[in-house]
């Protein structure tokens, strides 16, 4: 038997919708800018002190219902930086994350 971590998460109905509404919440608060790579993900947020700690708080949990994913922190005096990455066949549900975190997207302009 491999080492290998199923490609799942363990979060479903209720406690997904909430912890994608955290996710968002803390994206509108202090995303800063996001790199996207196939299987991965480095995401910039402001240093804020109260950003950091839920961040470092959904991180954690993140870690727990989608355990092949990896989380980093690395704190800096400009930004908090999280980077996601998968084992291949896992690049889908990074790319969601960052979809959660940056919002649902706008709409077309009306004139």
């Amino acid at each position: 038997m491999s080492g290998e971590r199923p490609i799942a998460c363990s979060l479903s109905g209720p406690g997904l919708a909430a912890r994608l509404q955290e996710i968002r919440a803390l994206g509108e608060d202090g995303l800063v800018d996001v790199v996207e790579e196939l299987d991965r993900a480095v995401l910039r947020f402001r240093p804020e002190p109260g950003v950091r700690e839920r961040l470092e708080a959904i991180a954690a949990a993140e870690s727990e219902c989608c355990a092949f994913l990896d989380f980093k922190l690395e704190h800096g005096d400009d930004a908090t930086v999280l980077t996601i990455s998968a084992p291949d066949g896992g690049g889908e549900v990074v790319h969601e994350l960052v979809g959660a975190f940056r919002g649902p997207p706008l709409g077309p302009l009306r004139a």
